[in-house]
C-alpha cells in the first residue's frame, strides 16, 4: 500500500495533466528564445560580426531558425508520446507517427534554407530529398488522419466486460503506468546526452564523435526509437497476461514492427529514408483497420449469443 501511494506521488508529479500544462508553457518559452537567439546568430554571422570559418545549413538563411525551436516542439510530443501511453496503445502510436512526421517537417525547414532553384532539380541529391519529404509530408499527414479516424472508431466501440476482465485492464494500466514513469527520466537523460554530444562535436571538443549536418536530424531520436521497441515488446509480453486475443495481440506486434521501420528509417538517406517512414505508418494502419474489423465482429458475435 504505502510502495503504491508512493508511485502515485511520482507518476503525478511526472505525467499528470497539471504537469503537462506546465511542461507546455516552458516548453514554449524556450522554444520562442531558442528561435530568437538562432535568428540573431545568423545575421552576427551574415553581418561578419561572428566569423565563420566552415559553412553551417543551420546559419545560412533566417529560415533555418525555425529548425530550433522545432527541435524543442519535438521533445515536447515525445514527452506527450509517454504521458498518453497509460490511456491508449493506440494513441500512444498515433503520437510515434505524428513525432517522425514533424521530424520530416522540421528537415524541410532546413532543407529549403538551402534551396537551389535550378533546371537541374531532378539531378540534385538535395533538391530531390526535398522532393520526397514536400510528398510525403502530405501523404503521412493524410494517413495519420485515417489512423486517429480508426482509433476513434476503436474507443467508441461498446466493451462487454466482465469483473475478472475489469481487474486485469486495471493491472494492465498500472503496468503501463510503470513504464511511462520510467521513459520520462531516460527521455531526460538521452536528450541531455545527445544534446551534450553534439555541443562537443560542434565545438570540437577533443575526442568528441563528429556529428554530420546530415545527421543532426536523427540526434536523440535515433536513440529514443530504440528505446521505443523495447518499451513495445515489453508492452506485448505483459499485454498478453490481459488478453489472448488473436487480433490484439497481431495489432500490438504490428505496431511494434511499424516503429522498428521508423527507427530503420534513421540509418539510411535519400528515397529509402521517406519510404521507410511511408510504409511504417501504412503498415500500422493497415493493422488497426483490420483489428478494428475483428473487433466489430466479436462484439456482434457476442451481442447474438450473449
Amino acid at each position: 500500500m504505502r510502495y503504491t501511494s508512493t508511485f502515485n506521488i511520482i507518476y503525478n508529479k511526472l505525467l499528470s495533466t497539471r504537469t503537462k500544462a506546465q511542461s507546455e508553457k516552458v516548453i514554449l518559452t524556450i522554444a520562442i528564445a531558442s528561435f530568437i537567439i538562432h535568428l540573431t546568430i545568423i545575421y552576427l554571422v551574415d553581418f561578419g560580426i561572428i566569423p565563420l570559418t566552415e559553412p553551417n545549413d543551420l546559419l545560412s538563411s533566417p529560415i533555418a531558425a525555425i529548425y530550433t525551436p522545432f527541435s524543442f516542439i519535438l521533445v515536447y510530443e515525445v514527452y506527450l508520446l509517454i504521458h498518453y501511453l497509460p490511456k491508449s496503445i493506440t494513441t500512444y502510436i498515433g503520437k510515434q507517427y505524428e513525432i517522425i512526421t514533424l521530424i520530416i517537417i522540421r528537415r524541410l525547414f532546413k532543407d529549403l534554407s538551402n534551396i537551389s532553384l535550378s533546371t537541374d532539380w531532378f539531378t540534385s541529391a538535395y533538391d530531390l530529398q526535398l522532393t520526397y519529404d514536400l510528398v510525403a509530408s502530405v501523404l503521412l499527414f493524410f494517413l495519420i488522419f485515417l489512423f486517429n479516424t480508426q482509433n476513434k472508431g476503436t474507443l467508441n466501440q461498446p466493451t462487454i466486460l466482465t469483473p475478472e476482465h475489469e481487474k486485469s485492464i486495471q493491472r494492465f494500466i498500472k503496468i503501463k503506468k510503470i513504464i511511462a514513469t520510467i521513459l520520462v527520466p531516460i527521455l531526460i537523460l538521452v536528450a541531455l546526452y545527445s544534446l551534450g554530444s553534439w555541443l562537443a562535436s560542434a565545438t570540437h571538443i577533443s575526442g568528441a564523435k563528429e556529428v554530420s549536418i546530415k545527421n543532426i536530424n536523427n540526434i536523440f531520436f535515433e536513440q529514443f526509437f530504440t528505446i521505443l521497441i523495447i518499451a513495445d515488446v515489453v508492452l506485448l509480453l505483459f499485454s498478453l497476461f490481459h488478453t489472448d486475443d488473436f487480433h490484439k495481440v497481431i495489432r500490438n506486434s504490428g505496431f511494434i514492427i511499424s516503429t522498428i521501420l521508423i527507427r530503420l528509417s534513421f540509418g539510411v538517406t535519400g528515397l529509402l529514408n521517406t519510404a521507410l517512414i511511408v510504409i511504417a505508418i501504412l503498415f500500422g494502419l493497415l493493422i488497426l483497420v483490420i483489428h478494428n474489423l475483428y473487433q466489430k465482429k466479436a462484439i456482434e458475435q457476442h451481442l447474438a449469443n450473449p
